[in-house]
């Protein structure tokens, strides 16, 4: 794979979600494609629910490459589901959650503006985990 802080590239979204392992120790797995310091691009795996949370640092575009679930944005009334094809958009600091998978994997191509940084991750419930309990660089 292209180094993501260097070069133009070519990327299969497809088998980069086909190479998650079928477990993990944290919520998610990410793989960064493109890391810059102003936007990044990831594709990650999400393995249970995520906790309502925010990001301070950037905006986050996602769109779903597979799976199904519900996710909220800013307020937990706002709730859907989601499935391949859906977007989503939210701004920095702007709560959000996935609380429930119906179909796995839950994957999701992310593009960051500016870059994310991976320790960036506020629990609105801090009991619900830290940083290195949410994500994990995927290898």
């Amino acid at each position: 794979m292209p180094d993501p802080a260097n070069t133009s590239a070519r990327f299969d979204l497809h088998a980069i979600a086909a190479s998650f392992p079928e477990h993990a120790d944290t919520l998610l797995l990410d793989r960064y494609l493109v890391d810059r310091a102003h936007a990044s691009a990831r594709v990650f795996r999400v393995y249970r629910g995520t906790p309502a949370h925010f990001h301070s640092g950037s905006d986050e575009f996602l769109y779903v490459l597979s799976g199904r679930g519900t996710f909220w944005i800013g307020d937990p009334a706002s709730g859907g589901d989601f499935a391949p094809g859906a977007f989503l958009f939210f701004e920095r600091n702007t709560i959000h959650a996935l609380p429930e998978i119906t179909e796995s994997p839950v994957v999701f191509l992310a593009l960051d503006t500016p870059r994310r940084d991976p320790h960036d991750i506020h629990f609105i419930n801090a009991t619900d985990g830290t940083a290195s309990s949410f994500i994990q660089e995927a290898r």
